[in-house]
């Protein structure tokens, strides 16, 4: 079973982080609130977690995961980011976007797409989560907690508790949860492509 964490949306109580991040560092999988919905995370190191997330969510190998970053500057590690796309981006972080780019040689290979070599990073706006990664002291591997069937994402986390209660390890609960999914911004090939419009405005990438 699932072990369920209620941690305060505006002032995260430092101990319950802590267990979280242990669970993260055990290579555990977590279920958590974002600015957009739940997702699924584990540490990049997690072997495991990618299988897993993939298997959650009914997906294959050909997914753009996501590293949910705290600012730019570990961002910028993770993706090749050029002057245009450096200028877009940076305006509109923190918040609901998740953007597509070519991955460093910092993102293990088993977490780029097999073809393309990209990734999907974000800067979510959300408390709890800023803190999650401050502690953590790296990014997460995410992925937006869309279940096989349905279009949005889950939005409640005694909801995701007792649908995945032994497919996830650990499940965050910290209030409202928009149940609204990011816009997706391809920026791959030098130039924005929103390939999904959801809560982030898309106007601002689209000519």
């Amino acid at each position: 079973m699932a072990r369920y964490v209620d941690i305060h949306p505006d002032n995260p109580q430092p101990r319950l982080l802590g267990q979280v991040v242990d669970a993260l560092r055990d290579d555990q999988l977590i279920a958590y609130p974002t600015d957009s919905g739940y997702a699924l995370g584990s540490r990049l190191g997690n072997r495991d977690g990618r299988d897993r997330i993939l298997k959650i969510r009914g997906l294959d190998d050909r997914h753009h995961f996501t590293l949910v970053c705290k600012d730019f500057s570990q961002l910028g590690q993770l993706v090749h980011v050029d002057n245009a796309a450096f200028r877009a981006i940076r305006a509109s972080t923190p918040g609901p976007y998740t953007f597509i780019l070519p991955g460093t040689p910092e993102v293990p290979r088993r977490l780029l797409h097999p073809k393309k070599k990209t990734v999907g990073v974000r800067i979510p706006d959300h408390t709890v989560v800023q803190a999650l990664l401050d502690l953590l002291g790296e990014p997460l591997l995410s992925s937006t907690l869309i279940l096989p069937g349905e279009t949005e994402p889950r939005t409640s986390g005694w909801d995701v508790k007792e649908e995945l209660d032994h497919q996830v390890d650990l499940v965050v609960e910290a209030g409202d949860t928009p149940a609204e999914p990011t816009t997706v911004v391809d920026w791959s090939d030098g130039a924005p492509e929103v390939t999904r419009r959801g809560a982030g405005d898309p106007e601002r990438f689209e000519a």
